[in-house]
Order: C-alpha cells, then structure tokens, then sequence
C-alpha cells in the first residue's frame, strides 16, 4: 500500500472517527481509519460502505478494532467480510487476528509499544506494527515517548513501521521517517478537523485546552489514558469511582468503578463535562478547525520545507 501522503488517521472511539473523518483522510491522500470501539456490527459494515463511497475510490479505508473488547472476533470477521483495505488492533494481540487476515488477504497490523511485542507480532504474522509512545491520547501502553522507543522497535523487526503519539507537524513526519520510519499515524490532530464525527462541543474542548489542562485517568479497560481535565475526570482520578446506572459487560476484564464506554458515548453526545475526552500530549498546540484537507496540505508543506532545508 503506498498513498499520496504517508499518513495513517489514528481510529479513535467511541465515534470520533466513523466514515466521515476516514473518508476525508482517503479523499486528502492519506489512509482513513473507522474505530469499530463502541458501535454495533451492523453500524461497522454501515460505515464501512459509506466510507467507501464518500471516498470517490481514493486512497485506502481501513478499520480498528480494540482487542480488550468482546465483541473483537465479530468486529474483525465484519471488516474482513466488507474487504477493507487492512485492520489495525490495540490493547492485545491474538494469534487467531492475523490467521484471518491472512486467509482473506487483508493485513493485520498491531500496534504495540515495545519492540519485544512488536517482534512477536511480526512472527505471529502482523504486516506491519504502529509504534505508539506516551504522547498519544486515550489508552497508553508504555510511560516512554515514541521517539525513544521508534528506533528501537525498527532495528527488531523487519516489517513496516509506523510511528505514532505526538505526531503534529511536517517535522515530526520528516523526523520519523528520516529514522526509518514507514509513516506516521495521527489521531488528535484529525480530531479538530470539519469532517470528524465527533459534535462541535468535543471539537472546540481540543481547540480550547492547553497543556495544563491534560491528566492520566487510569480507565476500567486496566489502562491509564491521557484526558482533558473536566468534571468526570476529576471524579475518576486517583481510583475514584462513578456509579454506573446499566453494565453492558462489554470488556473482556473489567474494574468496574465506572463505566469507560459509558463515559466515552456522553462526550459523543455532547456533555463533555461529565464524559471522557481522551486527547494527545500535544492537544494544546490546536487552535483552530479546519477541513481536513487543509491539514493535509500543511503538513505536507511543513514536510516539504524541513526536508529540503536539510539537503
């Protein structure tokens, strides 16, 4: 797979990133991502096909599935039916995952955070690995920046690497892939952007945050996760607990003190006060919201520009 732009959309849930924002990305010239966290399968299958046809046939859709949740063999099986281009899986990896993608001729990718776990991917069968760092936002597998574990993580394994977590600008692109990286993934900076699924007031809490305003919530999946201060935030820390009105046993371990996709689908609906608003280290640098293409186009004219200043 090469795109116009080695640029792969982060898929963030809960419905942050659905058809919609992918398929801009695909349009734009990049990769597009729909999270397949916290919607049905009938809902994934649905955007799906609207992503592909919102995409005009360019560029590539893939789909993200978390591994922590039940439901995760129905999620990869609907994605691998409607022949997405590939499958990206966090929070855990399954010998099975990469046995299907292989049988149908869909790459799996992982996205891992040591180089131990990206080694074991590759021999497992992963196509490719997505190095995350502790920049990025929501679930966090590792206290290291990605720039630290990235080179160690290349000279492990001999598939693709994508580097991901605190990826903003043209210059951390060019910085990646003069390091050897593959591309880069970007989640938080999509999230400001006409075209995301997220609702205005999601959008305009990332425009208005400042560094100050981030904290690490430790969330029921067993993980801490970067969020932007607010009520429920506050209520959460330090194991503090909400009282969660209907369990729908959706992760496959659980704590329990609150309800993770509970919280996640109250953002999605607006009260981003009393729901989680997951965000990446560098959230802080976003001041406005733009169409996707124009992000696009600036980072490419950012890339352009440190590129030949160094030759």
């Amino acid at each position: 797979m090469e795109s116009e732009y080695p640029i792969i959309q982060g898929g963030m849930g809960v419905g942050i990133s659905l058809s919609g924002l992918a398929s801009a990305v695909a349009r734009a010239g990049g990769i597009g991502i729909i999270s397949g966290t916290g919607i049905t399968t009938d809902e994934l299958r649905y955007h799906i096909r609207k992503a592909r046809e919102l995409s005009e046939g360019k560029g590539y859709i893939g789909v993200n599935v978390l591994f922590a949740v039940k439901d995760f063999a129905e999620k990869m099986k609907t994605a691998i039916e409607e022949k997405v281009d590939f499958i990206i899986s966090g929070a855990g990896i399954s010998r099975d995952m990469y046995a299907w993608g292989r049988e149908a001729g869909i790459p799996v990718l992982s996205i891992v955070s040591t180089p131990k776990l990206a080694n074991l991917s590759e021999r497992l069968g992963a196509s490719a690995v997505v190095v995350e760092g502790f920049e990025a936002g929501g679930h966090l597998g590792t206290d290291r920046p990605m720039f630290d574990i990235l080179p160690e993580v290349i000279e492990a394994v001999k598939i693709p690497v994508i580097a991901a977590g605190g990826i903003l600008t043209g210059a951390d692109i060019a910085k990646a892939i003069q390091m050897g990286a593959s591309g880069v993934q970007m989640g938080t900076r999509f999230v400001a952007s006409k075209e995301c699924d997220a609702p205005l007031s999601f959008k305009q809490k990332y425009v208005e945050a400042k560094e100050e305003d981030l904290m690490l919530v430790k969330t029921t999946v067993g993980l801490h996760g970067r969020a932007i201060r607010n009520t429920f935030a506050d209520i959460i820390k330090d194991n503090g607990k909400y009282k969660v009105a209907k369990c729908n046993d959706c992760l496959k371990s659980c704590t329990y003190r609150f309800c993770t996709m509970d919280s996640l689908l109250r953002s999605l609906n607006g009260d981003v006060d009393m729901g989680l608003v997951f965000a990446g280290a560098r959230v802080g640098e976003i001041d406005k919201i733009l169409p996707v293409k124009t992000i696009i186009e600036t980072i490419a004219a950012e890339y352009d520009f440190v590129t030949q200043q160094a030759v």
